[in-house]
């Protein structure tokens, strides 16, 4: 499945959160409903939700594994997935459960060229 959320694995713990393209499709995040840590994700499973002041858009767990943080911050703050999608944004971590899932995502070459095809915008 081809989405808009991005994950960066690094020492153990996979962090994720909505492409600068998605987060400028979205607009306006009002409310984020992140999933509980300690929930068990599969790749591809939909696990949050973003609100904006226009519509309600799920999010996918690139990943599988077991949710170990929440960017909680964004309950004060939801708008920071706008400010910083690729930073401070992010929404998740994920302990990954099956080594090597990463390596059937998109990389940004690849996402730069999805984000050029129809399919690009069906999700969002």
């Amino acid at each position: 499945m081809k989405s808009h959320e991005w994950v960066s694995v690094e020492g153990g713990t996979a962090s994720v959160g909505v492409s600068d393209h998605a987060q400028h499709e979205i607009s306006d995040v009002v409310y984020a409903e992140l999933p509980k840590i300690g929930r068990k994700v599969a790749q591809g499973e939909a696990c949050a939700v973003i609100e904006s002041v226009k519509a309600a858009f799920d999010i996918y767990a690139p990943v599988s594994g077991e949710v170990v943080a929440v960017n909680e911050v964004l309950a004060k703050d939801p708008a920071l997935v706008n400010r910083s999608p690729l930073e401070e944004g992010w929404l998740f971590k994920v302990k990954p459960s099956k080594p090597g899932e990463e390596s059937s995502l998109m990389d940004f070459a690849k996402y730069q060229e999805f984000l050029k095809s129809p399919a690009a915008n069906a999700g969002h």
